[in-house]
């Protein structure tokens, strides 16, 4: 137990929605929040997508965003060195990022002095809290393709490469120990079934239609928690606060049935507002009294003021294709098909619920993972009012069952922030699949976790062997400026796109767990790719272009 705080009182965690490029704000509500906890700080900030890790103009051109509502924001500076994260910042990505920059980190990185990237997938340690992230939203159509977007980009790309592909979650999937947190951009899908769906629909009642119709939400945030169960799973993207408690039922050997929403405890709707007296507390919900937008705002003026209906735009062209296939029709006559042998017999479809059961990613959870109660969060964006922050302790779940006792602390030292050895074994055993850049390749099958299981063993020795005893699981400070900085006297609006450059964080990674860096390419094939320019668009049915039509993104994938 050397890495997990010797206090046991966990860690100081502060969670905020979607970053959109506030971060002077941010870590200004978080002194504040600190302040009325009667905290000197936090050990972490996670910020749930929408970062906006913006270098300068050239990143947001690429960022998908109406080009009126473009904004540098004030990440730059702390790129530049000239702002400094004053607490370790960890965050995934959004639908609205600076994707030239993230992509140079998909495995992960800093971004900025204390500020780290969990790349499209990824599990980290700190102080002994198992922290898993996952990146994007969902849609469908691409979740079975590969990463196949490489600048310069194309309009299709600058929405595509924020989908979650399925090799991403297929890595996630096949973790089979106890993770203590989750982080989405999206929510997990039907994650509202278990909280207070009453409440929500009120506030956003656009959801109502698409919870019926099973779409609000993303399917592979839902493989993942399913999978790994975490006591806590945060997310963002909706632009609201809600929580939710999502228990689990074992049955039989290792499988698991969620428990009926009806038996789920749910918060109850809210009373009116009082600032004079607190709202009761359900006892299975993560405390949720100390909101940041109850603070004073006067430190954070760079924050505009919310205007209804002005700061949410609706991006139609996220939505998925609704073109529908012709049916096939049988040409057999039914005196003939009659006469046919039995094995000629059309197979009776499986019930809906058998198909998802046997077919389901991820599933059954193995029995390492023992957390049987999920408590979920989701924060909104920071602007005076929104209820955008949450501060809360953590500790492992090992500790959690060890004691319930919580010891006072000696002196709080400062946790380690580290590299998870079964995530690096997994990475090892997965990296020959990563495709990039290549439209034309074949798409991979998942070869069930039968298959995987032996390979990613015999990589959990080669990791000890190679990483842990010698020392080399504490993730490096090794940040370095790649791209040139925004300065003030600069243009905000440009029309020169993005460069690629290869970042040396990645380089250093892939040599540490032994893989080729695919995200390398020498400066010629760069600058041939760029001498080309963008690969055309996409024609998709339905005749719309991206999007196939003109209905919303689901699950909210289209608000700015």
């Amino acid at each position: 137990m050397g890495d997990i705080l010797s206090e046991t009182q966990g860690l100081r965690i502060a969670v905020e929605g979607c970053g959109h490029g506030t971060l002077d704000a941010i870590y200004a509500s978080i002194e504040k929040a600190c302040e009325v906890r009667g905290w000197d700080g936090v050990d972490l900030l996670i910020i749930g997508g929408d970062f906006q890790a913006v270098r300068n103009a050239s990143d947001l051109t690429v960022m998908s965003c109406p080009v009126k509502y473009r904004a540098i924001g004030d990440f730059h500076k702390y790129y530049s060195g000239s702002s400094k994260a004053p607490y370790l910042t960890i965050f995934v990505g959004g639908n609205h990022e600076a994707s030239s920059h993230l992509w140079e980190l998909s495995y992960g990185g800093w971004v900025a002095p204390n500020i780290y990237y969990m790349g499209t997938a990824n599990v980290v340690r700190l102080g002994g809290v198992r922290i898993s992230g996952m990146s994007g939203i969902w849609k469908g159509f691409d979740f079975k393709k590969h990463h196949h977007e490489r600048l310069p980009y194309n309009a299709d790309d600058v929405k595509s490469i924020y989908h979650v592909r399925e090799l991403d979650i297929r890595k996630l999937c096949q973790l089979r120990s106890q993770v203590d947190i989750g982080i989405s951009h999206d929510w997990p899908r039907a994650i509202e079934k278990h909280g207070n769906q009453i409440s929500l629909f009120k506030a956003k009642p656009h959801f109502e239609q698409e919870s019926k119709d099973g779409t609000l939400g993303s399917l592979a945030a839902s493989y993942v928690m399913d999978r790994l169960r975490p006591p806590y799973w945060f997310a963002a993207h909706m632009h609201c606060k809600f929580s939710a408690t999502k228990i689990y039922q074992d049955k039989g050997s290792g499988s698991a049935e969620l428990a009926s929403p009806s038996n789920v405890p749910v918060q109850a709707a809210p009373a009116e507002e009082s600032s004079g007296a607190a709202n009761a507390q359900n006892s299975e919900e993560i405390d949720l009294d100390m909101d940041a937008d109850n603070s004073p705002q006067k430190s954070t003026t760079n924050i505009p003021s919310p205007v209804v209906n002005e700061d949410e735009i609706d991006l139609d062209d996220d939505a998925e294709p609704t073109a529908s296939l012709p049916q096939a029709s049988s040409s057999v006559p039914l005196d003939i098909r009659a006469q046919l042998p039995s094995s000629f017999a059309r197979p009776t479809p499986l019930p809906q619920t058998t198909l998802t059961q046997k077919f389901r990613m991820g599933q059954p959870s193995p029995p390492e993972v023992t957390n049987k109660t999920v408590r979920f969060l989701a924060l909104d964006k920071c602007l005076p009012g929104r209820k955008f922050l949450q501060l809360l302790e953590v500790t492992p779940h090992s500790v959690q069952q060890e004691t319930n006792s919580v010891e006072e602390a000696t002196p709080r030292s400062k946790p380690k922030f580290q590299y998870d050895p079964e995530w690096l074994a997994i990475t090892r055993v997965f990296a020959p699949d990563l495709v990039l850049g290549d439209r034309t390749a074949p798409l991979l099958r998942d070869l069930g976790e039968l298959h995987y299981r032996p390979l990613i063993e015999k990589e959990l020795d080669w990791v000890s062997e190679h990483v842990e005893k010698l020392g080399k699981l504490e993730i490096p400070e090794n940040f370095v400026v790649t791209a040139p900085v925004f300065e003030e006297w600069m243009p905000e609006i440009i029309n020169d796109g993005p460069l690629e450059y290869s970042n040396p964080q990645m380089q250093q990674f892939c040599e540490l767990v032994g893989i080729e860096n695919k995200f390398h390419a020498p400066a010629e094939e760069r600058d041939e790719r760029m001498r080309r320019g963008a690969a055309a668009a996409e024609v998709r049915r339905g005749g719309f272009g991206r999007g196939g039509g003109r209905r919303r993104g689901r699950g909210r994938g289209g608000r700015w």
